[in-house]
């Protein structure tokens, strides 16, 4: 499976780079999520409950990042195993670049998935990754105006009036990753 999107930020890029680096951001971004730990240097365990289509399942998986350069890129690499339930593995490359109105935040995921999991289906695993990152990009700008209003403040006060904006959603870094971890983990959990 492979899935790419950007996101406009209303907050800054190290505010971003920060915020997808804090376990408990993700904790509380990731849908299903009920554990976030670091485990060593840019290694991290995660927890969450996952339901795709029929079938429901509770995850547990390791995510690592390498390739970073604080507050640009960096590389998220993760991996589940359910024995001969299935499994889940892949890689998502994070990137957020300034611009005139803050700074963008792209991604791009390559994973797959293989046992049970795999046999739901295409089309269903595909919507399914597709829905857990909007509501995790969804949760992470709620996160994000709770901890930053000003920000959003000032990109919505910043508006024409013949246009009005509303706030960009806000996409951390790191959550961006998690994200993916969280879909691709939860595709895999779903095989067991």
């Amino acid at each position: 499976m492979d899935m790419q999107g950007s996101r406009q930020l209303a907050i800054t890029q190290q505010q971003a780079w920060d915020a997808l680096n804090n376990p408990e951001v993700l904790k509380t971004c990731i849908p299903g999520c009920d554990r976030v730990e670091s485990t060593g240097e840019n290694q991290y365990a995660i927890g969450m409950a996952v339901k795709i289509g029929p079938v429901s399942a509770k995850f547990t998986g390791k995510i690592a990042l390498s390739d970073i350069k604080a507050p640009e890129s960096y590389t998220i690499s993760f991996e589940g195993q359910g024995g001969p339930a299935g499994f889940g593995k892949g890689n998502a490359k994070v990137l957020l670049a300034p611009n005139a109105e803050g700074h963008l935040l792209s991604y791009t995921v390559h994973a797959s998935v293989g046992g049970k999991v795999a046999q739901l289906g295409q089309r269903l695993i595909d919507g399914a990754a597709k829905s857990m990152a909007e509501d995790f990009f969804k949760r992470f700008d709620a996160e994000m105006q709770r901890q930053y209003p000003q920000a959003y403040a000032e990109k919505v006060t910043a508006a024409t009036p013949a246009a009005p904006t509303v706030p960009a959603k806000a996409v951390p870094f790191w959550v961006w990753g998690a994200v993916a971890v969280a879909v691709i983990g939860a595709i895999y959990w779903l095989s067991r």
